[in-house]
């Protein structure tokens, strides 16, 4: 069956960026009459043990907002031999560069991200045998130059190149692009929703599910939340999150329909009553989903 999903990290609070992805990603998947599940992307331990009470405050603002999920949430942390098991069959090699090093070495970034020039692609045993002795490796996947190309339901047909991308980090923690590819595949996830930044990790991603064996989703990149310099939203300078709004006694209905206008959505008070406004339409080409929302937090406490 269709399946969508939204998949934070507990380690931080879900702000108003985060709550709109949530929220249209929830849109998708129940309008389509399509199931929905949660996933708790929980694989950096250091990071989720300094805030241990942040996945259980994500799941309750969602359910205050009244966006539902089928089943239990999943946690990557019980799925790790998961991970392992994925991988087992893929062409990898040990990598003993530092960020630093591969910022250094490669071309200019591909948004956030940096390709990896295969440093240690080609290293002879010996030479690996040098380097363990001094770092402990990550472990890359060989991917030969690959170029992969994914269907997006607003930007259509990207082509993106791959590079030999991280598997398991130094520490022996399955990487990101690792994990989400093999979730979206054991969830049967058909389309997965999330921010614009994530556009160009989709063809790294969909070319290692059919490496792995499993079809690649669609997908939705929807706009961020961003602040008036066009930067991502930090605590500063505007996220906010429900327990902010609640401090100032505006109610989580009020917040809702501002994420409802945010992207160009009819006004309702709860997920429930936007799923019957849309009913039906085509709600999704309204453009302000697929545009940054410039957040001024200070205009829209007044505004509340």
């Amino acid at each position: 069956m269709p399946t969508g999903r939204f998949a934070p990290s507990p380690t931080s609070d879900l702000h108003l960026g985060n709550l709109r992805t949530a929220l249209l990603a929830w849109l998708f998947a129940r309008s389509s009459s399509s199931r929905f599940v949660l996933r708790i992307e929980d694989l950096d331990q250091q990071r989720v043990a300094a805030a241990p009470e942040v996945a259980r405050r994500q799941v309750r603002d969602l359910q205050v907002l009244g966006i539902d999920w089928d089943g239990e949430p999943v946690r990557q942390s019980d799925r790790l031999d998961l991970y392992r098991d994925a991988a087992a069959g893929l062409d990898t090699y040990e990598c003993f560069c530092t960020r630093r090093e591969i910022a250094e070495a490669s071309q200019a970034p591909h948004g956030s991200y940096r390709p990896y020039p295969g440093t240690c692609a080609n290293l002879t045993e010996r030479e690996r045998a040098a380097k363990r002795a001094a770092r402990r490796a990550a472990i890359r996947v060989r991917a030969q130059g690959a170029m992969m190309t994914v269907h997006d339901r607003h930007a259509g047909d990207v082509t993106g190149a791959v590079d030999d991308f991280v598997l398991f980090r130094a520490d022996g923690t399955p990487a990101y692009n690792l994990a989400v590819v093999v979730d979206d595949a054991l969830q049967g996830i058909s389309e997965v929703c999330r921010g614009a930044d994530l556009l160009d990790s989709a063809p790294r991603q969909a070319w290692l599910a059919t490496r792995l064996g499993f079809s690649p989703p669609t997908y939705a990149h929807v706009g961020l939340a961003i602040n008036q310099s066009g930067a991502r939203l930090a605590k500063r300078d505007g996220a906010v999150t429900l327990a902010d709004l609640a401090a100032l006694q505006i109610p989580a209905p009020r917040v809702f329909a501002q994420l409802c206008a945010s992207a160009g959505l009819p006004q309702a008070g709860a997920a429930p009553q936007l799923l019957e406004a849309v009913r039906g339409s085509d709600w999704w080409r309204a453009s302000e989903i697929w545009e940054p929302w410039i957040v001024d937090a200070g205009r829209l406490v007044r505004g509340w």
